[in-house]
């Protein structure tokens, strides 16, 4: 099998996929996702922690723990990712894909956790100085 025949299988699988069953997963898992960057965003703010994407991409220093730190976070979201997208294959496919089941755990959970944890930290920051007011 060519790479080109992988690719646009996986492409076709991936596309497939939000119509087919087991699609509420596409809605719930980015809103958990989501949850849990706004959690961590206002924690950041606490802790006068710079913004998560923003250091991940700028600090190669601090870059690894912080990832790691978002893993955990979002781990047993995307473990779950992980089994409800084999269910899928298994029964819409007869078969199983892990890189695929792999790619669709991370849009799904890991991507907009990334997205949102530093706004959230943002928001938070203004939110609370705003609370505090102008210092005198």
């Amino acid at each position: 099998m060519a790479i080109e025949d992988i690719l646009q299988r996986f492409w076709e699988d991936l596309v497939a996929r939000p119509s087919g069953p087991l699609a509420l997963r596409f809605l719930l898992q980015p809103v958990m996702a989501t949850l849990f960057g706004i959690r961590d965003g206002i924690k950041d703010a606490r802790d006068g922690r710079s913004p998560y994407f923003w250091t991940v991409l700028s600090k190669p220093g601090e870059r690894r723990a912080r990832l790691v730190e978002g893993v955990r976070s979002t781990g047993k979201v995307m473990v779950l990712a992980v089994i409800l997208d084999a269910v899928y294959q298994i029964m819409q496919l007869g078969t199983f894909y892990p890189f695929e089941a792999v790619v669709v755990a991370i849009v799904l959970a890991f991507v907009p956790y990334l997205l949102i944890r530093g706004p959230a930290a943002r928001i938070a920051r203004w939110w609370s100085s705003a609370r505090l007011g102008p210092k005198s």
